[in-house]
């Protein structure tokens, strides 16, 4: 009996562990806001993002793993420090920025124009 049990249960926490890792991270962006980010390819190793950055819209929180940021169009928009004072931030079309990991949202988007960036996240 004790040969059983010893072989079922690194089953069972293997089983456990993949159910864990197929399950869609509630802070995932794709599953929070959709209107947002769209799913355009993914592997094991990396994630493509589609992000579209509309004035005024307010994403939800969530979560961003380290990635590749590039600007499909000239993007810019205002930004806030904590003391208020407001400053532009602008990339040209082509541009590309590394980013880590981070959760974001909640902050209503100030862009001058819709602004399309492909995000490429390592997993």
């Amino acid at each position: 009996m004790r040969m059983r049990i010893v072989f079922v249960i690194p089953l069972v926490l293997l089983a456990f562990a993949a159910g864990w890792a197929a399950t869609p991270n509630a802070l995932d962006p794709v599953r929070v806001a959709p209107h947002i980010y769209q799913l355009e390819w993914e592997n094991e190793k990396v994630r493509v993002l589609r992000k579209t950055v509309r004035h005024g819209e307010t994403p939800p929180l969530h979560a961003l793993r380290d990635r590749v940021e590039v600007y499909l169009n000239g993007c810019a928009w205002l930004e806030e420090d904590e003391q208020g004072n407001s400053s532009m931030t602008s990339f040209r079309a082509s541009e590309s920025v590394w980013a880590p990991a981070a959760t974001v949202g909640g902050d209503t988007a100030k862009a001058v124009d819709i602004c399309g960036i492909l995000i490429i996240e390592l997993l």
